[in-house]
This record gives C-alpha cells, sequence and structure tokens, in this order.
C-alpha cells in the first residue's frame, strides 16, 4: 500500500510544500551557477556627451541584466584606490583625474559569459583597434577617453564590484 496515502493530509501538504520549495531552490540555483557578474562604468567622456542612454540600450540589447546601477561622482581618492593596480604605470594620474572629473555611471551586469561578452561589447581599449559597432568604436574620444571600463577576469570582478556596490543593491 502506497504510504502517502496513510500520512494525514497536514503531512501531505508539508510533503508537498518541501518538493515545490526543493525544486524552486534547485532552479534557482542552476540558473545563478549558469550567471556570472561583471563589473562596468561608463567613464565620463561619455556621460558629459549624454551618451549613457545608448550604450545603456546595447548592454540591454546584448542580453544582459542590469543589477546594479548607480550615478556618482568619484574623489580623487577613491579612483586612485580602484585603480591602484595601475599605480606603477605612467598613466596612473592622468586615469584617476579624468575618472574624478565628472560623473560616472557604475553597473554590475549580469548574463552566462558576461566578462567576455562585456569585453566584446566594449571593443579594444584604443578605439582605433576597435571592431565596428562596439561602444569604445562609436562613441571613445580617444584611447584615454575611451567611454567605458570592464573586468577582465573574474578576480577583477570580485574586487570591482563590492568596491561600488553591497549586496543589498544588487537585485
Amino acid at each position: 500500500m502506497n504510504q502517502s496515502m496513510n500520512e494525514p493530509p497536514s503531512k501531505k501538504l508539508d510533503n508537498l510544500r518541501a518538493g515545490v520549495l526543493s525544486e524552486m531552490f534547485s532552479f534557482m540555483t542552476k540558473s545563478e551557477e549558469d550567471m556570472e557578474r561583471t563589473f562596468a562604468i561608463i567613464k565620463p567622456d561619455a556621460v558629459e556627451r549624454k551618451l549613457a542612454g545608448k550604450i545603456l540600450d546595447r548592454i540591454e540589447a546584448k542580453g544582459f541584466s542590469i543589477v546594479g546601477m548607480k550615478k556618482i561622482k568619484l574623489s580623487r581618492e577613491q579612483a586612485e584606490g580602484f585603480y591602484y593596480v595601475h599605480k606603477a604605470r605612467p598613466f596612473f594620474n592622468d586615469l584617476c583625474a579624468f575618472m574624478s572629473r565628472s560623473p560616472v555611471i557604475v553597473l554590475c551586469l549580469e548574463k552566462e559569459n558576461a566578462i567576455a561578452d562585456w569585453r566584446t561589447l566594449m571593443g579594444a581599449t584604443n578605439p582605433a583597434n576597435a571592431e565596428p559597432g562596439t561602444i569604445r568604436k562609436d562613441f571613445a574620444v580617444n584611447i584615454e577617453e575611451n567611454s567605458s571600463h570592464g573586468s577582465d577576469a573574474p578576480e577583477t570582478a570580485a574586487f570591482e564590484i563590492p568596491y561600488f556596490f553591497s549586496t543589498l543593491e544588487l537585485v
């Protein structure tokens, strides 16, 4: 005889709930495993020229979910902290001055292969070498004012995302 037939109705309901919750959790876990997050910045040159909407349109058109977004004005100290890995490079001071001169839009993006796909959408750092249709080819002023930033590896994204976002801000 089927054991569930002998269970009281409340026990059957508890088992049903447990099964449904298990399926929901399994689905959510699988979905989260397939997703990757990356960090992006719409840089001062693009914000100043009112290109943020066009860049955000391209991000969404490529299937990214925007799970965090803020318009902020970086202080010089915040820019130096964020770009600390480039401290010894000759462009460090100019980069920090540029990034702190006017507002930027910081983003946390999510999708499968987010890091690689965002870097493809941005294009080469030097817009002269970027592919047609990329953000940098279409919007960058030059190699220094190249309209966008993106994490280059999971380890970089793991530093960059929490530099600007708390977990409560990522939805």
